[in-house]
């Protein structure tokens, strides 16, 4: 793409920004600018990145705006909330795509500031002028964004969602979630949910295309939102086949009809038990099928959801949506899990390994957000003995009041990092 200009402009929804985005050499270029301060070309930064203005966001950078960088990887989830807290600062972001190394874990094991573990032919261009702000997520990044902040003298502010292996003093701030152990202290911002900044008003064009597709299909649309193997959570295809029974039975009970979608995680064992266990109609979207993925549409006409409940992404999307959600617990019961086969596969395996004998902050449980959604009634078990009443609710379903929460986690997040600039660069 290096020497091709790209022209992108849109207006937002208050009319008092226009988006300008840019490409040049593997570099992409997001920012608002107030209506009438439109460059003519994006081939290299706006001009208008390298001058003071206020934000709408009453975020004022003297004599340069703040220089975002936005380290992405393999990991959807991760990428979201990155994205989602880049695009709430406003103040513009260039994408960084990382691409780690098959042995990347060997190097990443310890602390420190490098670029072994990465692929830097395949990854983006990290050089000079260093941004002020580096936002990343996950294990592979983390030595990455170091980096970047000794290759600036210092100068680049770290901000890292999730739970880091390097310590935690070595981030200027991070934004965690309840499966995290993290302690209460100040550089970490303990939010509910993983951030993102899907609205079901922003789904329509998706929305609106995928509802020829469902127009033969009884409502309430019932979107089954299924992930795979994570931490100690591993979908075998008796729990595919499980998930598919209920899903179903909830279905028919509500006189519904279903809208499947797997993703990148989901075992095709899994995969395949579920959607034979289906008797109903229903639409289904398999990851890799020809055409778009309509996860989106689907977030946007359903009329519940139902979610495999090891993925923190998707439970915070569906909340969000303010429509029932049901949660499929893809754990093992009171079985022992050392009489289970599975769990000797290396990823459980080494999760337990690691809650047991791992430092605290290590630490991950999933059930913990699980749990508070349930208590807080934004989300329900999807169970053989609870099926009945949620099938009659879903005949009289209101929108609840969810989406107060993305919105709120997304604010204490974009305030935490505005406060950190602010100190870093000397203003009150």
């Amino acid at each position: 793409m290096g020497g091709v200009p790209a022209h992108g402009v849109a207006a937002d929804d208050r009319a008092e920004f226009l988006l300008v985005i840019g490409v040049n050499e593997n570099r992409r270029f997001h920012g608002h600018f107030p209506t009438g301060q439109l460059c003519g070309s994006v081939a290299q930064p706006p001009a208008h990145l390298n001058c003071g203005y206020y934000h709408k966001q009453g975020v004022y950078v003297q004599g340069n705006t703040a220089r975002v960088w936005c380290l992405l990887g393999r990991k959807a989830g991760d990428n979201t909330q990155v994205l989602a807290l880049a695009r709430a600062l406003g103040w513009g972001y260039e994408e960084k795509h990382i691409l780690a190394q098959p042995w990347e874990l060997f190097v990443h094991l310890g602390s420190g500031a490098t670029l072994a573990g990465i692929d830097r032919a395949a990854s983006s261009t990290l050089q000079a002028p260093w941004p002020d702000l580096v936002l990343s997520a996950g294990r592979r990044n983390e030595p990455v964004a170091q980096w970047i902040r000794a290759q600036s003298g210092g100068h680049s502010a770290l901000v890292h969602f999730g739970r880091p292996w390097a310590p935690l003093d070595a981030w200027d701030l991070i934004i965690t979630t309840p499966q995290y152990f993290l302690p209460r202290q100040d550089n970490i911002v303990h939010n509910q949910l993983p951030l993102h900044d899907l609205a079901r008003e922003q789904l329509r064009p998706e929305g609106e295309a995928l509802r020829a597709r469902l127009r033969d299909l009884p409502r309430p649309w019932i979107a089954l939102l299924v992930g795979g193997d994570s931490g100690r959570f591993v979908l075998t295809a008796d729990k595919g086949a499980r998930l598919g029974r209920l899903a179903d039975t909830l279905a028919q009970r509500s006189g519904g009809a279903l809208l499947v979608a797997d993703s990148p995680r989901t075992p095709r064992a899994a995969s395949d038990a579920l959607r034979a266990a289906l008797d109903k109609a229903h639409f289904s979207y398999r990851w890799g099928d020809p055409g778009d993925n309509p996860y989106r549409g689907m977030l946007a006409q359903a009329d519940a959801f139902v979610v495999t409940g090891e993925s923190m992404s998707m439970l915070g999307e569906a909340t969000a949506m303010g429509r029932p959600v049901f949660i499929f617990d893809p754990g093992d019961g009171d079985t022992p899990w050392w009489r289970l086969r599975h769990n000797y596969r290396y990823k459980p395996l080494s999760h337990r390994l690691a809650m047991a004998w791992g430092p605290a902050r290590m630490r991950r449980d999933v059930g913990n957000i699980q749990s508070a959604l349930v208590a807080d009634g934004r989300a329900r078990w999807l169970r053989e003995d609870l099926l009945e009443g949620a099938a009659l609710d879903l005949q009289h379903a209101a929108p609840s009041r969810a989406p107060v929460v993305a919105d709120a986690d997304l604010q204490r997040a974009t305030h935490a990092v505005q406060a950190l600039l602010r100190e870093k660069l000397g203003q009150p």
